[in-house]
């Protein structure tokens, strides 16, 4: 599979299963569940396919995220809600959403079920956790809620392998951010911010950037961080293209076809906010 159908895989997978975080009637998952905040439903919602797990190894498998920031919501949230009732009503709220935002969900669901999972079956779970614990909890009766669920195995299929590739280019956490947001991928104070990361904390990994030639002293970034940035998300495209591999050539290129519709209406009702921090650029054509 080429990498070009890796990444366009991500780019018609993600909305979907990004409606959880952006639409207005999902957002209020975690509140209505007696959750604290927006954040501490976020966290649940991520990762309640993984049981109830402790803040360290949530904070590992996120990626991204500074553990003082997961930490205030882990294993706190447990305590007003069991992760299995969390992962039943983040299918409910996000079915629900995609029903409104796509008409003919339900009949696109049909299409898109069998290639998902397919896919979803097919795929090694080792060193993929967040992927592996969605897996687990796919199988559902309603089409539109079992299209979210793989769709977001396959999203998160796709995070674990960025983790990966971000680890073996040996940056840490705060770092990725920093150069992601030097390229332009998603805006700076806003990532800082919405992943708990303090200024200070920000600029020493800018230092530890600028010693390796990632970046110059301000921050911006250099041809070597360009292209480091480009190796990291082509090892990305890379990892995730082995989703691909049991559907062949012509049945995957149907799947991303089919994919398009139902994305283009999610992006057309203006849910997904551009530029995001999840770094799903703005779509052209």
């Amino acid at each position: 599979m080429t990498l070009t159908r890796s990444r366009t895989l991500w780019l018609r997978t993600e909305p979907l299963h990004a409606v959880i975080y952006f639409e207005e009637r999902c957002r209020d998952l975690g509140r209505a569940l007696g959750l604290k905040g927006f954040w501490m439903g976020y966290f649940a919602a991520r990762t309640a396919p993984m049981g109830p797990v402790e803040s360290g190894a949530a904070t590992a498998a996120l990626g991204v995220f500074a553990p003082g920031m997961v930490a205030r919501a882990l294993p706190a949230a447990w305590q007003y809600a069991s992760p299995g009732r969390i992962v039943e009503e983040r299918a409910v709220y996000t079915a629900r959403a995609l029903r409104s935002l796509v008409p003919d969900i339900d009949d696109r669901a049909r299409e898109l079920r069998a290639p998902l999972a397919s896919m979803v079956e097919d795929a090694p779970s080792l060193a993929r956790p967040l992927f592996t614990a969605n897996r687990e909890a796919s199988e559902r009766s309603d089409p539109v809620q079992h299209v979210w669920q793989l769709a977001t195995c396959v999203r998160e299929f796709r995070g674990d392998a960025h983790v990966a590739a971000l680890a073996d280019h040996g940056l840490d956490a705060c770092q990725a951010l920093v150069l992601a947001a030097a390229t332009g991928r998603v805006d700076r104070d806003t990532i800082r911010q919405d992943r708990g990361w303090t200024e200070e904390e920000w600029a020493q990994a800018v230092d530890r950037l600028h010693a390796r030639g990632l970046v110059d002293a301000d921050g911006h970034i250099t041809e070597r961080g360009c292209t480091e940035r480009e190796l990291i998300e082509d090892a990305t495209d890379r990892l995730a293209a082995r989703l691909l591999r049991p559907l062949g050539a012509r049945d995957a290129d149907t799947l991303l076809a089919a994919l398009d519709h139902p994305v283009r209406q999610i992006l057309a009702a203006e849910v997904l906010p551009f530029p995001n921090p999840i770094g799903l650029p703005r779509p052209t054509g």
